[in-house]
């Protein structure tokens, strides 16, 4: 009888350590924009396998936080154009990212933050609460059409610049930024941003809860160009890498994740097996 309770109890840890400890294969990546969120997410799965992206549009203001917490793992958050329910949308992915979920940042983003002024465009209308943990402030303008090339000089060995060498942006739709204190810059631009500072090109922050990570590149470029004539290089590696670093839980050991339906049973019934062999064993005595 101890063999046999020793070997439920062992089930049961052991169950629970698998997910505990291993990250997941693929991660559910909700795709957040108030414009072409479904091009992106058709895209992607188009040229990246092992994640599934899921398009929804935040034109009308963001989903409920407990939606996104049940369905996705990350989030890609851009917009193509301003939109009013901004703040509301940053408030809302910041909390998913308080959560311990990654949250990666794109082009343009830049163009609706606070402390955008130039361009001629309207008053940006600020990401909310969002802005407190993003790698980046706009260097004024945020990106614009000139053309951008990776450094190659400047890529720091890490998993967001695993396999990548070059990144082009001949249309421009890219850049545009000022790392803040404390970001992890992983590639910069070849060419320097308005305030002729470096223009970070991969960037990362990461705090006790929050993983952000901004590419300053428009992920819906193929809507606009033709790839390896407006942009290339190692474009699609670079978001890949991105939802992989994200899927790992960017590199802070992997929290345990929520189980669906069919494994809560299974997790249930080893639960239930230890128990009835206790009261047995009680029984007995």
């Amino acid at each position: 009888m101890q063999f046999s309770l020793r070997l439920a109890l062992t089930a049961v840890i052991s169950f629970a350590s698998l997910f505990a400890l291993s990250p997941a294969e693929a991660a559910r990546v909700a795709v957040l924009s108030n414009k072409n969120a479904d091009f992106v997410a058709g895209d992607f799965a188009a040229h990246m396998t092992g994640h599934q992206f899921t398009a929804i549009d935040v034109s009308g203001g963001p989903p409920a936080l407990a939606t996104l917490l049940a369905s996705y793992d990350e989030i890609l958050l851009f917009e193509d154009t301003l939109f009013a329910q901004a703040p509301a949308v940053g408030d809302r992915v910041y909390e998913f990212a308080q959560s311990g979920r990654p949250v990666i940042l794109a082009t343009f983003y830049d163009q609706d933050r606070s402390d955008r002024a130039g361009l001629a465009l309207p008053t940006p209308h600020g990401w909310g609460l969002l802005e407190s943990i993003d790698p980046n402030t706009t260097d004024t303008f945020g990106a614009t059409s000139s053309p951008k090339s990776l450094d190659p000089a400047s890529i720091v060995a890490h998993p967001l610049t695993q396999g990548v060498t070059s990144l082009l942006a001949n249309k421009g739709f890219a850049g545009g930024n000022q790392a803040k204190p404390g970001t992890l810059v992983l590639a910069t631009w070849a060419q320097p941003n308005a305030n002729n500072q470096p223009d970070p090109a991969i960037a990362l922050r990461v705090f006790a809860s929050a993983c952000v990570m901004q590419v300053a590149i428009a992920p819906d470029y193929a809507l606009y160009g033709t790839l390896g004539v407006d942009f290339g290089g190692d474009y699609y590696q670079v978001w890949k890498n991105a939802f992989d670093y994200g899927s790992g839980n960017c590199g802070r050991g992997w929290q345990v994740s929520t189980l669906d339906d069919a494994m809560l049973a299974v997790l249930a019934l080893l639960l239930f097996a230890c128990a009835a062999l206790a009261l047995r064993r009680r029984a007995a005595r």
